[in-house]
């Protein structure tokens, strides 16, 4: 590849053609759809050539398995699970912590769109959705919770379930999505053992009956 190359109108552009098309596709495919992005658009979008852009990727599929690559949890979820100012249990809930402004996960987008479990692009949203369930569980386990994994995958597919709700009604479901996590976390996480009064009748609390004949 040469140092300088020409767009679709001519003109002479610099280095930087593959990050033009992977920038081009992160805005094409979140406001339209991928199956509704085609390369002519992408390529006017990204200004380079059809020919520059086979040149960095070999065909549309291998350019969508790249746009999710480039995604990861820390970058499409928020900072909750590093937050070091909340306890476990306040980063569960943080993590539902988002505006009704917020994208469809692209992970999501993607599988539903595609509809090939052997595509590239669907092993890349399997790995994510795993990858997500997992900050879950771990954070889970640091709460204290009695079954980790489960309250993981239960909060996981709470978030993508309120993810979908919110698009589809153009409504923000977060909020009750939080409501229902805070239910599933208190739960799942044993509650501290109330103190026994002291005295002599800490096993029970309750006075003893009399006995016969005193």
């Amino acid at each position: 590849m040469t140092e300088l190359e020409k767009g679709p109108l001519g003109q002479r552009r610099g280095r930087g053609a593959r990050e033009r098309i992977l920038s081009a596709s992160q805005q094409l495919f979140r406001d339209q759809g991928i199956t509704r992005t085609g390369m002519d658009q992408l390529c006017a979008v990204a200004q380079v050539s059809k020919r520059t852009a086979y040149q960095h990727f070999a065909n549309k599929d291998e350019l969508v398995a790249e746009y999710l690559r480039h995604f990861n949890p820390d970058r499409t979820m928020p900072g909750a699970f590093e937050r070091t100012d909340l306890s476990p249990r306040e980063r569960l809930l943080a993590a539902f912590e988002l505006p009704p402004s917020t994208p469809l996960c692209p992970y999501l987008a993607a599988a539903v769109e595609l509809h090939d479990p052997e595509h590239p692009a669907s092993q890349y949203a399997r790995d994510y959705k795993i990858a997500v369930a997992a900050r879950f569980t771990e954070t889970a386990r640091e709460a204290g919770a009695t079954n980790p994994e489960q309250l993981g995958e239960q909060l996981a597919l709470l978030l993508d379930g309120a993810s979908v709700r919110t698009r589809v009604l153009n409504s923000d479901s977060f909020p009750t999505a939080a409501a229902i996590a805070a239910v599933l976390i208190d739960n799942a996480i044993p509650k501290p053992s109330a103190q026994q009064p002291t005295g002599d009748h800490r096993t029970t609390g309750s006075t003893p009956a009399p006995v016969e004949g005193q």
